[in-house]
Formats: C-alpha cells, sequence, structure tokens
C-alpha cells in the first residue's frame, strides 16, 4: 500500500546535525541550522492544540503557552545548562523559550491545562518501548517506536551534541526539541513512553527528564534522574545500558519501578501499577492493550532478541490498525514517527525516520574514545 506521507515508496531518510561548544553555542547552531523547520513545527504544535482542546471542549492555546511558562521556569531550576541550550535554540529561531518549551513538551504541557482533577478523554497516542538484556541470545538491546501526530514525521531529525563541558550525545528527536530517544558516548540509553492520569500539574516536561538523563555519567545516576524528577504529567521512562534495563512508571505523585533482571519487559501506552491504573479512565485502550500483548510474546522468543529480530517486532503489522508498526493510511491519529534502537556494548544508536520498514536505518556513532 502507498504511503500518503511518501508516495514514492522510497525509504524515508533521517537528516543528521553536529553541534559542538558550550552549551549557548551548540543552542544557536541547532537553532540556526533547523529555524524554519522549528518554526513551522510550533505553527504545527499549536494548530494541533487548538484541535485538541476544541475536541474537549475546554482549555486553549493561550492557557497552554500559560502553563508552558510555568513549566519552563521549573525547567530552569532542574537543569540549568539544558535551560542555557534552549534558551540558544529560541533566540536563534526568534521565539521565545516560553514558547519553545510549551510545544516541544506539549503532551505533558496540555495535561496540565486539561488533567489536574478529570479523568482523560478516549485517544490513543503512544508508543511501544522494549528493554532487552544481555543473555546468551542477546548482546543487550533497548529501544522503542516514537509514536505521535502524522504530521510530525516531516520534523524527524538526528541530533549529535558534542559538550565542552559534558558527555557526547546522540538523540533521535523533533526539530527544536531536546533529548527525546537517545544515547550517551558511555553507552547510558533513554526513552519513553506516554501515559495518561489525572492529576497533572506544573512542574517539568518529559523532554527535559530525558535530556537530564541522557547526559548523566552512568545507569545509576541516570535511573535516579527518571525517578525523582519533579515531572508534570504522567509517563513511563525507560533507561538501558550494559548493565541492564529499568523503567520507572512516573506521574507527578508516584514512582514505581520494573527491571531486567528476569528477562525482557515491553510497554505501551497503559498503567501497570494500581495506583495508576485508579486515576486512568480507559484502561487501557485496545490498541495498547494489544500492542502490549503483542510486544511481550514477540520479545520472549530469542529469535526476536538480536538487533534484526528487534527491528522486525518494531516492523510488525500482525494485529492491523493495532499493530505495534502504526501507518499513517490507519487513520487513528496517531503514526509511527521514528524507531530508535540502542547498542551500549558496542555504542551505537541504530534509528531510522518513519516506521521501521519505510525509514532507511543508520548507524549512529561516537567520536570520543572510552
Amino acid at each position: 500500500m502507498q504511503d500518503r506521507l511518501n508516495p514514492s515508496n522510497e525509504l524515508l531518510k533521517l537528516e543528521l546535525l553536529t553541534v559542538k561548544g558550550s552549551y549557548s553555542e551548540m543552542g544557536k547552531a541547532y537553532g540556526e541550522h533547523f529555524r524554519s523547520k522549528i518554526r513551522s513545527f510550533i505553527d504545527m504544535r499549536l494548530s494541533s492544540a487548538e484541535r485538541y482542546f476544541a475536541d474537549w471542549g475546554r482549555g486553549s492555546v493561550d492557557e497552554l503557552l500559560a502553563r508552558g511558562a510555568e513549566c519552563w521556569q521549573q525547567a530552569v531550576d532542574f537543569d540549568p545548562s539544558a535551560a542555557r541550550e534552549q534558551e540558544a535554540i529560541a533566540q536563534s529561531v526568534g521565539v521565545s523559550p516560553e514558547r519553545l518549551y510549551a510545544t516541544t513538551n506539549m503532551t505533558d504541557v496540555r495535561d496540565v491545562v486539561l488533567l489536574p482533577d478529570v479523568s482523560p478523554s478516549e485517544d490513543d497516542e503512544g508508543c511501544t518501548s522494549v528493554l532487552i538484556p544481555s543473555s546468551e541470545y542477546s548482546s543487550g538491546y533497548y529501544g522503542q517506536t516514537w509514536d505521535l501526530n502524522p504530521p510530525d514525521i516531516e520534523f524527524i531529525v538526528g541530533l549529535h551534541r558534542l559538550p565542552d563541558d559534558g558527555l557526547e550525545t546522540w538523540t533521535v528527536t523533533c526539530a527544536g526539541c531536546m533529548t527525546l530517544v537517545g544515547m550517551n558516548e558511555r553507552g547510558v540509553s533513554v526513552g519513553t513512553t506516554n501515559l495518561k492520569t489525572w492529576r497533572s500539574r506544573v512542574g517539568v516536561g518529559y523532554l527535559s527528564v530525558l535530556h537530564k538523563a541522557v547526559t548523566q555519567p552512568s545507569f545509576t545516576a541516570a535511573s535516579q534522574i527518571c525517578e525523582t524528577a519533579p515531572v508534570a504529567g504522567a509517563h513511563s521512562y525507560w533507561v538501558g545500558s550494559a548493565e541492564g534495563g529499568v523503567e520507572w512508571e512516573r506521574s507527578p505523585e508516584e514512582r514505581f519501578k520494573r527491571d531486567t533482571q528476569r528477562g525482557p519487559i515491553g510497554r505501551a501506552n497503559h498503567c501497570l501499577f494500581e495506583p495508576h491504573q485508579d486515576r486512568e479512565w480507559i484502561k487501557p485502550t485496545p490498541s495498547s492493550a494489544t500492542r502490549y500483548s503483542t510486544v511481550t510474546r514477540l520479545i520472549s522468543q530469542p529469535n526476536h532478541q538480536s538487533l534484526e529480530g528487534l527491528k522486525s517486532v518494531f516492523a510488525d503489522r500482525s494485529e492491523g490498525i493495532y499493530s505495534i508498526n502504526r501507518y499513517p493510511e490507519d487513520e487513528q491519529g496517531t503514526t509511527t514517527n521514528s524507531v530508535v534502537i540502542s547498542d551500549p556494548k558496542a555504542r551505537v544508536l541504530h534509528a531510522c525516520r518513519g516506521s521501521a520498514d519505510r525509514g532507511e536505518w543508520v548507524a549512529l556513532t561516537f567520536d570520543r574514545q572510552l
């Protein structure tokens, strides 16, 4: 079937950018290189937010920007060096850092607007993640699909950071965003899936959590960031390294841990711990329940625990519109915009723009030696 976002059926390519220097210099280079793309991304996100609030019958873009500004102040205190980088991006693009933060962290900020004290609506955004520790069948791989609005696929980029004061990192993210799914030079990898519970509140957005985690020098330090960050809304956060994998199911009030000590684990977009389940209205959506069942079954099989096996998991279309691999023509309002798999032992981040079977896979490597 022909992809309407890629009518030629050519493999989608991932644009890469390397930035170096101080945090401000890296942000400036990032913003200048992708200036027009970032401006378009902001406009697209705000248009999407306007439609989203209209569907709910409450909330507004003005409220989104106001709550985003409050979250930005939390982010400045949470990670000052990242804030300098984001300020430089915003200045290069010609927008305020508050506006950039609200739009890049939109899923969290709109939850702050809508979900402090009411149940979420029956929508079905989200991703599928996998943590496979090293074993007789696998050297250890950690990764996920990143699924959200179909138009976001036009803005997916690979960002390579070489800070003067800090660890080298790679991330596959949206233009203008900080770390989404990524790895640092020591093989510490991070990612997330979206969850929806009520009791969201002003706090740091998920990109701030992921960015601070990926800049940590150890698996333990990165895990601690995901465990303790003063988050605005609910997410699962995962950390993988040569030591194994851990996942934190987080909300502003609670934190619950799973790890790979007993083998591979998978995740979709519903809560697995009872206190969070009590705050979900839909428990879970058909897509999330099916994807969770599928990924759990597939990764229990040794033939799916290799790099190529995991790529096939992320390309799986066995459940139609409820598959792990989500196409624009499914018309579910969500599509797979990128796929990322980290190999911490080899220090390689494998990534593609678009779904696992429609994107051109690239191996992202590190310049600095351990």
